[in-house]
């Protein structure tokens, strides 16, 4: 079967293999994804990587559209994503209303599962909240570092400590079996990031590529993009 190549930033996982079957049945293409932390992706096509669609942050589509890496007007928004801590589902999630309670709940942890704090959406965010919150050297031992959300929040779930927390984009949170979401991050420390799927410049898939971008954004899918942690967007 031919074969639809994504590359995507994790928090797009989720909702791209739920869409597969209807997306193989419309096109008889399968999809064939690459899901990581955001940088990692628009590295890879930086660096020539075959692909038809990327599925990143906003923000890093507009530079790589610069880099005349995207076919022109091919964008289209899928939906915003929260910042968010989660804990096991055996494990009482702890308050996280206000900064001070994500601190305390940083503090009582044994560990912090989190994604690449250099190159992923998440981690690049919570880097900077540990500093915000005065907490950077005091959970520095007890932080857990994964390439990407979703490989955090697995290691998280199969956590054996006695109170293990991780911090991530909801959506890697939502497909996690395990886990319970506690809630995203409160006001003054959160991070709700626009996601958004582009046809690469090289993709010879042009029709086929616009049915997933189809689909992907699709107002009939509303409830399935809001059950996988995206929340409307205008486009």
């Amino acid at each position: 079967m031919n074969a639809l190549k994504v590359l995507s930033g994790g928090a797009a996982e989720g909702l791209i293999k739920v869409l597969a079957p209807q997306f193989e049945k419309l096109t008889g293409f399968a999809i064939e994804g690459n899901y990581g932390a955001v940088g990692t992706m628009a590295g890879l096509l930086r660096g020539g990587a075959d692909a038809d669609i990327v599925v990143l942050t906003s923000a890093v589509l507009d530079r790589l559209s610069e880099d005349k890496l995207l076919r022109s007007g091919t964008p289209g928004n899928i939906g915003i994503v929260e910042t968010a801590i989660a804990v096991r589902t055996n494990e009482h999630a702890p308050p996280i209303g206000s900064a001070d309670a994500v601190r305390d709940a940083f503090l009582q942890a044994d560990a912090i599962f989190v994604p690449d704090t250099k190159a992923s959406t998440a981690g690049i965010h919570i880097a900077k909240v540990f500093v915000q919150l005065g907490v950077a050297d005091r959970i520095a031992s007890r932080l857990r570092e994964f390439p990407n959300g979703a490989t955090a929040m697995r290691n998280l779930a199969s956590f054996d400590g006695v109170h293990g927390i991780g911090c991530t984009q909801t959506t890697e949170i939502l497909i996690t079996p395990g886990l319970h979401l506690a809630g995203p991050l409160p006001k003054e420390l959160a991070l709700a990031t626009l996601y958004a799927a582009a046809i690469t410049a090289r993709s010879n898939n042009l029709p086929v590529a616009e049915k997933l971008i189809g689909l992907l954004t699709a107002d009939a899918n509303r409830d399935i993009r809001t059950k996988a942690g995206f929340l409307s967007s205008s486009s």
